[in-house]
Order: C-alpha cells, then sequence, then structure tokens
C-alpha cells in the first residue's frame, strides 16, 4: 500500500533501474535456453536462477525484520497449468523474446518489440479459465524451505561481496551483463515492499481483467520500467534508429498474446513466476517455468531440424 510520495518515487525508481538492468543484462528465457543448446552453456540461466534466489534471500530478511507480512499468491497444479506453461513458451519462442526479453529489446530500440505487451494485453482478453488461488498460511519468508534459501543467499552475497572487493573496479564488476540480474533482484524487492507483488505483465493482466486500486501505479511502473530499459540503450550506444517492419509489429503482437493466455492460465508470467514464484517455492510457478522451458527447448529443436531438412533440399 501506497502511504507516502517518497514511498511512491522509490517504487518508480526502482521500476526504472530495473528496466535499466534488464537492458544491460538481456536477461531473457529464450536466449537462455538457446545458449544451452547451442553452445551447451548456462550462464544465462545461471544469472536468472541467482537473481531468483537474491529475492528469496532478500523477502526473508525483510520479512524476518517486519517489512514484509505478505502471502505470496499460490494456485493449484492443474492441466490448465501445464497448458499455460506450454503457451507460454511457444509465445516467447514466437516473439524471440520472454516478458523480459522483450523490455530488453525495447531497452536497445527494437520498437516492433512494443507491440509485445500489447500482444499479451490482448491474450488476457481471452475469456480462459483461471484457478482460484489457494489460501497461504504464513508469511514470505517462513518454512524450511524459506530458510534453506536465505542460507544460498548469504553464500552466494558473501562469494559476491569478496569478488567485488577483489575486483579492479568493483562498479563495473556489478555492471557486467550477468551481474546486472542481481540488480533486477534488488529493485524487484523494493517494489514488493513499495508497492506489494508487482510485474509489469500484472499490470497488463490487471488491466485487461479487471480495475484494482492499484492499477494505476502499476501502468505507472511499467512505463518507469520501460523508461529505464530505453535509458539503459542509450547509455549503452545501442539505440536503434530502424523503423520496425510489418512482419516483426505482427510476430512480436502474435508471441505476445500467446504469452497473455499463458499467463492467464498458469495464472502468472515468466518475471513473476521466476522472481517470485520460485523463490516462494510454489508449485504452479515450478511446474510452469519446467514446462515453458521444455516448450522453448522443443521449438527451437523442431525450428532447427524443419531448417536442416529445408536447406538438405536445395
Amino acid at each position: 500500500m501506497i502511504a507516502s510520495a517518497a514511498v511512491l518515487a522509490a517504487a518508480l525508481l526502482s521500476a526504472a533501474l530495473m528496466g535499466l538492468a534488464i537492458q544491460r543484462g538481456a536477461t531473457c528465457m529464450v536466449a537462455a535456453v538457446d545458449e544451452v543448446l547451442t553452445h551447451r552453456r548456462a550462464n544465462r540461466a545461471a544469472a536468472l536462477a541467482e537473481a531468483a534466489v537474491w529475492v528469496g534471500g532478500l523477502a526473508f530478511l525483510a520479512a524476518a525484520m517486519g517489512w514484509l507480512t505478505m502471502a505470496p499468491a499460490a494456485y493449484p497444479v492443474t492441466l490448465g497449468t501445464v497448458a499455460g506453461g506450454v503457451l507460454l513458451g511457444l509465445g516467447a519462442w514466437v516473439n524471440r523474446a520472454c516478458v523480459f526479453g522483450a523490455v530488453a529489446r525495447i531497452g536497445s530500440g527494437e520498437w516492433a518489440y512494443l507491440a509485445t505487451p500489447l500482444g499479451f494485453f490482448l491474450g488476457c482478453l481471452v475469456p480462459l479459465w483461471a484457478p482460484l488461488p489457494v489460501v497461504a498460511d504464513g508469511h514470505f519468508g517462513e518454512g524450511r524451505g524459506a530458510a534453506a534459501i536465505a542460507m544460498v543467499f548469504a553464500l552466494l552475497a558473501v562469494w559476491r561481496l569478496v569478488a567485488a572487493v577483489r575486483a579492479p573496479h568493483p562498479g563495473r564488476f556489478f555492471w557486467h551483463p550477468h551481474r546486472a540480474t542481481l540488480l533486477i533482484a534488488v529493485t524487484f524487492v523494493t517494489t514488493l515492499l513499495c508497492a506489494g507483488a508487482w510485474a509489469y505483465t500484472d499490470a497488463l493482466a490487471a488491466l485487461a481483467r479487471s480495475m484494482d486500486a492499484m492499477l494505476p501505479l502499476r501502468l505507472a511502473m511499467t512505463a518507469a520500467l520501460i523508461g529505464g530499459a530505453v535509458a539503459g540503450g542509450a547509455i549503452a550506444g545501442k539505440l536503434r534508429r530502424q523503423p520496425p517492419q510489418g512482419s516483426a509489429l505482427l510476430r512480436c503482437l502474435a508471441g505476445g498474446a500467446l504469452m497473455g493466455m499463458g499467463a492467464m492460465l498458469v495464472p502468472g508470467s515468466n518475471d513473476g513466476l521466476i522472481l517470485l514464484g520460485l523463490p516462494a517455492l510454489l508449485p504452479h510457478a515450478w511446474v510452469a517455468v519446467a514446462v515453458m522451458s521444455l516448450s522453448i527447448a522443443a521449438a527451437i529443436g523442431l525450428a532447427a531440424v524443419t531448417s536442416a531438412a529445408a536447406a538438405a533440399k536445395t
């Protein structure tokens, strides 16, 4: 609940810094899965996993200090969860970027990706059945699982701080594309403290399905997120001036719509599922992220086989 202008400013600043960090880190599930399949490396996947651990650890500390008293929304695992994960994965593949990656692409001046959030919004308008939330007991930072994540977070934090102290330029150390995801985690938690559970896809889903008291703030934070990404692209000199092609706009619109429909079925999209659902140990989030990853991998593999077969015929 927003209590003051200072908290509002902190929420908007956190969202803008998150966008800047997303652009810097080029965080994307499609790129992470493709890196594993093509290069046999998991650097991007490790960055996403570490960001989730940082969110879990910081949220645990905030709950222990009495700053965070919310219980994350949990949903039953159903066939809809699986179907939603498939749609999230296929939509990300069609879009050539997940919802994180779309923000990074916008920040690089790939303006066709502005159609992705529009498509996501349109997908959320499709009248699909969505499960009701399960009443969760306790707060975010309670339970043995939360304590285990907090311990892993403590080890990661010490390791990162020692490495930063030893680095010739600590600022550059943390601004490395991989470690920029840590800023995503920190700003995600600050937005959590300022405005409650938030992801820009949640704002689009809320806009599509119903108005709520926090919707104006969530939309303002979404604008700040995209603005931060564009600022990051401008600082890095990555902004392009090429107008988007119609085919790219349609592809992003379709990919966003598929992800929007998937998010309604799960419920949740990969930004909130990864950063909030995984560290909160929500079963529906783990299932949806696993299915989404496998769907992206299957789509990439099928596309490669199809391309190879077509090349062999020529």
